[in-house]
């Protein structure tokens, strides 16, 4: 059996701008709708959602089963064991937060490599190998792996280009609710400050021929963001979509209606 492709890094490494979503309700129905909606990537959140690494493994198998969107793992941090276990489950991509340094970035990389060039424990028999179908898993397994890196403090934003040229780094993703609130802007992602940031962020990693990302709920700053340079480009939240459209779906039968 041949080693799985990761689609999501073979789009970035052609330059191919991919829209994605956030998946923090656990399970596997709300993953697979939003694969079947169409979107290009989707996030399993285990760092601010109700769920575990484990519970990542559901919503792998539902989003397998369309082949146009790929899973992203979001470990609840930058953590060697977390990181071996998303990988063992079959994740082919993790997105690591609050990443501030070369040394953090290289410490995740390693995390992902089987020595000698990295740290992670070597089992056989797995997901991610098929169960051992796989015959060269192990020898080949970096060549499908992609790891994102959050860019959430205005240290990392200092160090981003050592952060980005870091060996095994394969995009930079920025994080404007911790980097709002860490740059003295809690709750406020669109203060002048945040967004001149994230905006000179995105260009200097355009420069680097490095890929962007964001997370964004608001259209314009989404499309601006493209316009600079992101490359994988996440517009909406399960939560928050769902709560709007429940929310319309009450006030179209009730104009007067409020949330309590």
């Amino acid at each position: 059996m041949n080693l799985p492709e990761n689609r999501f890094k073979a789009r970035l490494r052609a330059g191919i701008q991919q829209i994605g979503v956030w998946n923090g309700i656990p399970g596997p129905h709300v993953a697979e709708m939003l694969a079947a909606s169409g979107f290009d990537w989707i996030v399993v959140d285990t760092e601010h959602a109700p769920a575990e690494l484990s519970d990542a493994l559901p919503a792998l198998q539902a989003i397998a089963a369309y082949p146009e969107s790929a899973a992203l793992v979001r470990p609840a941090w930058n953590d060697p064991v977390l990181i071996k276990r998303a990988l063992d489950l079959g994740a082919q991509t993790l997105m690591v937060p609050m990443v501030q340094s070369p040394a953090e970035a290289e410490a995740a990389a390693r995390a992902m490599r089987y020595p000698p060039r990295g740290i992670r424990g070597v089992a056989g028999l797995h997901r991610a190998s098929r169960y051992g179908m796989v015959a060269d898993y192990i020898t080949r397994a970096e060549e499908q792996l992609c790891l994102i890196v959050q860019i959430e403090t205005p240290e990392a934003l200092d160090r981003l280009e050592e952060i980005a040229a870091v060996d095994g780094v394969d995009g930079v993703f920025f994080g404007p609710a911790d980097l709002s609130a860490n740059m003295g802007h809690p709750g406020n992602q669109f203060h002048p400050e945040v967004v001149a940031a994230i905006e000179g962020g995105i260009a200097r990693l355009s420069a680097m021929g490095v890929p962007a990302g964001i997370l964004t709920l608001d259209e314009a700053f989404a499309r601006r963001c493209m316009e600079l340079g992101t490359l994988f480009t996440a517009v909406g939240v399960d939560f928050g979509l769902l709560t709007g459209a429940a929310h319309a779906a009450v006030t179209r039968f009730g104009p007067d209606r409020h949330v309590p």
